[in-house]
């Protein structure tokens, strides 16, 4: 189906559930999965629509949706469906995820976030808990539970795509042996719950200050140990290992209050089940990035390893893994990620300057003393400021960064922009310069050079983990008020 029948699709099922035809149908910035969405609005009234072609997991999102909205859990309400089209309508949550926060503060974890962490996991207790009693398993997909099958397919995909890709020598039947005692030691902390699966940071909504959970189409029964470590030893989110310990104790209280548990028995488990989160996670990444050359799932691997590193040295599982733990150590040395690695980089010199401004202000001064660096004018990019539905929003939010994604050229302009101040930081960093400043401008310093300078900057701090300091100037003297 295209782009064109999908909207048409989706279009008419949002004006039979709502009485209204929508004025805006807005593509959604693209996930990992072959899941399409889009945001379907009329007035006060809007939804988001999915189009998914594989009808098994439809079923379970829809299920597993109905069954928590019943029971009173914070999820999306879903408002229609067209299994013949392939398309669903669900409740808008807004645009703010959990990882919107992470990316905002810049890996460090002020207390206002470790809060919203607090209610993030006394939620999934209750997910897990209350969400799982009753629940009709059987519309789980591509299993009902997370057995032994469901962990060697993670060891699998681990071992060929990431252990083989990284080129590290291995003996095949020990490895093979330790991965099969792996899963049934880990099969000892139990089944009984509802198991996310993928709960991580993109998967969690920030709506008013509270918690809401999409993306769990493929859960299933399994060990609660297994969601938390997923959010927790997050690659990317970089969470310091005293928060890490503060929210496994908070979890725990809640769970008490669910159901009966031994917390000396669980907390040994949720460290084996955090290194069996890293393996699956090292599997997705070789396979997404080793593999298809993506570059987002590259630079994430040095967080994994760093995840990995740590559990090993200060909370391995109470198990001989020789061969397994091994191949981890070899990995966790390996130079093949150090380029990604951004700690390694963490005593040069330079200072990279971002900015953004308003043409109508001027070119900004560059107070370096050399004057090294590059403006670039992206007036000639689509403008989503033209359009009513986008004139208070700056290049921050949703809705236009996803409009300059799909009804722009900015991202092959920035591709273009990565090939030219690459080459100059590079030779800055080998000649130890200590600055190098990059400015973009709009007509209004509000949505295009605000994405371009945001983007710049998280391209360079993931690459080269340079000191980079940015600032929004037309922004930051209005107060982000447009």
């Amino acid at each position: 189906m295209t782009s064109v029948e999908i909207e048409k699709k989706l279009s008419e099922l949002f004006e039979k559930w709502s009485g209204k035809k929508p004025d805006l149908v807005l593509p959604l910035a693209p996930s990992a999965s072959p899941r399409i969405y889009y945001r379907l609005a009329k007035g006060d009234t809007s939804a988001i629509g999915t189009y998914n072609l594989d009808k098994k997991e439809n079923h379970a999102f829809l299920t597993f949706s109905r069954h928590f909205h019943k029971c009173g859990l914070p999820v999306p309400e879903i408002y229609s469906e067209d299994p013949e089209n392939y398309v669903y309508l669900q409740e808008d949550l807004g645009a703010t995820t959990l990882y919107s926060y992470l990316l905002k503060e810049n890996n460090d974890f002020p207390d206002y976030l470790v809060e919203i962490y607090k209610r993030v996991v006394e939620k999934l207790a209750q997910l897990q808990v209350t969400g799982g009693r009753g629940l009709d398993y059987t519309a789980c997909y591509p299993r009902s539970e997370f057995d032994k099958q469901s962990m060697l397919w993670d060891f699998n995909t681990f071992k060929y795509y990431f252990v083989k890709l990284a080129g590290i020598p291995f003996d095949e039947q020990q490895l093979e042996t330790d991965m099969h005692n792996f899963a049934e030691y880990l099969l000892g902390a139990g089944a009984e719950h509802f198991m996310f699966r993928d709960f991580q940071a993109r998967n969690i909504m920030i709506r008013n200050g509270q918690p809401f959970f999409i993306d769990y189409q493929g859960g299933r029964k399994g060990a609660p140990q297994y969601d938390l470590a997923s959010l927790l030893f997050q690659a990317k989110a970089n969470m310091p290992v005293r928060i890490k310990k503060e929210l496994l104790q908070h979890y725990m209280d809640k769970l008490e209050q669910l159901t009966k548990i031994d917390r000396q028995k669980f907390e040994e488990y949720f460290y084996g089940y955090a290194l069996m989160r890293c393996i699956q996670t090292f599997g997705t990444y070789g396979f997404r990035g080793i593999f298809e050359k993506k570059e987002y799932f590259i630079k994430s691997i040095p967080y994994a390893l760093n995840n990995a590193k740590w559990i090993l040295e200060n909370a391995a599982p109470p198990i001989d893994l020789p061969e397994l733990y091994r191949v981890l150590k070899e990995l966790i040395s390996s130079k093949k990620f150090a380029p990604f690695d951004k700690s390694k980089a963490s005593g040069n010199l330079l200072t990279v300057n971002i900015q953004s401004f308003s043409f109508k202000r001027g070119i900004p001064k560059d107070d370096s003393g050399h004057g090294g660096g590059f403006v670039f004018d992206v007036r000639f990019i689509h403008n989503p400021g033209r359009y009513e539905p986008y004139k208070k929003m700056t290049g921050r939010d949703e809705p236009v960064i996803n409009f300059l994604k799909h009804h722009s050229c900015l991202e092959d302009f920035l591709n273009n922009v990565f090939l030219i101040v690459d080459p100059a930081i590079e030779n800055y960093l080998e000649r130890s310069f200590t600055n190098l400043s990059v400015s973009f401008g709009c007509t209004g310093g509000q949505h295009r050079s605000v994405y371009a300078a945001d983007r710049l900057a998280r391209h360079i701090e993931e690459k080269y983990g340079v000191k980079v300091v940015l600032k929004h100037l037309e922004q930051e003297m209005k107060g982000w008020k447009n």
